[in-house]
């Protein structure tokens, strides 16, 4: 099982909008050397929306070699088309992911036994292990307990993203799934408490930025070290909120810019942090001590 800060990678791209190779590399090698745990590769925080489906794939072959095996690279292959999510979740095997993360199908809004279906569906056709993500405010589909609860019985379902922010839902999951079931949160703001309740991690936006710090928190946190991982995440708070002051990942891919580590490049219909935000997303990194 994989466990620990597990970042949602930015893809860093060129003004143009092309992706950015060197900065990819570059970021690949600051979370191996700051500790992060693994990486997912071409989420919702990589902007797996406005790649199409030859740079998706081409990301996450270039993520897997760059790691060259140290962590686990985890690939978003989620699409609201099942024959869609199918195929990036084949690819990404073939490039050599060590697992998938699938988003709920977006837009369509299906039942619940439509989200059975369509997980149950990508499983059975790619052997590789996947995990399952869920996270309403974006998707308007709520994946319920139950629903996981019944695909943790498919043999390659290994793991949820629960992304609602809904900390009631650590003990119901793990009550329908067992200890051997991944249980990940997607919500920067409560992970800590989410991983003191019995959540073996978390799939960051914050862990872009403060790599070290969310590693640590998290550790402490699935440790059951509540001084030490409240301590370290008050230092945290500041991205937990700010990062999310406009539509992520435009806070987040302007902070990593600050950094130094990537240029200034993001794909419409997304746009670059405004002015007037620059403040607070500054603020925030200097109380996490990365600036």
């Amino acid at each position: 099982m994989i466990q620990g800060s597990i970042v949602a990678l930015v893809t860093p791209m060129e003004e143009s909008g092309a992706v950015d190779r060197n900065s990819l590399k570059k970021l690949v090698e600051y979370h191996i050397e700051q500790g992060t745990d693994a990486i997912v590769a071409v989420g919702t925080t990589g902007e797996s929306a406005t790649l199409d489906e030859d740079e998706h794939c081409g990301v996450i072959k270039l993520v897997v070699d760059y790691v060259g095996g140290r962590i686990p690279v985890i690939a978003g292959t989620g699409a609201n088309s099942t024959t869609e999510a199918i195929s990036l979740t084949r690819r990404a095997k073939e490039v050599g992911a060590d697992a998938c993360l699938i988003v709920t199908p977006y837009y369509n809004k299906p039942t619940q036994e439509g989200l059975y279906l369509h997980h149950k569906a990508i499983a059975e056709a790619v052997d590789i292990p996947q995990i399952l993500y869920n996270v309403p405010g974006r998707t308007a589909c709520d994946m319920l307990p139950e629903t996981v609860g019944r695909l943790s019985h498919v043999r390659n379902i290994v793991g949820v993203k629960e992304a609602t922010g809904d900390l009631s839902r650590v003990k119901k999951i793990r009550d329908l799934t067992g200890d051997d079931f991944a249980i990940y949160t997607g919500d920067d703001a409560t992970s800590r408490e989410f991983c003191l309740l019995g959540g073996n991690g978390t799939i960051t936006v914050t862990g872009n930025v403060a790599p070290k710090l969310v590693h640590e928190m998290i550790m402490a946190a699935i440790k059951g070290d509540r001084e030490t991982a409240s301590a370290i995440d008050a230092k945290l708070a500041g991205l937990h909120k700010n990062l999310f002051i406009q539509s992520n990942p435009i806070p987040v891919k302007w902070a990593v810019a600050e950094m130094g580590l990537m240029g200034k490049g993001i794909r419409l219909p997304l746009t670059w942090l405004t002015e007037d935000c620059f403040g607070a997303v500054r603020e925030a990194m200097r109380q996490a001590e990365v600036i």
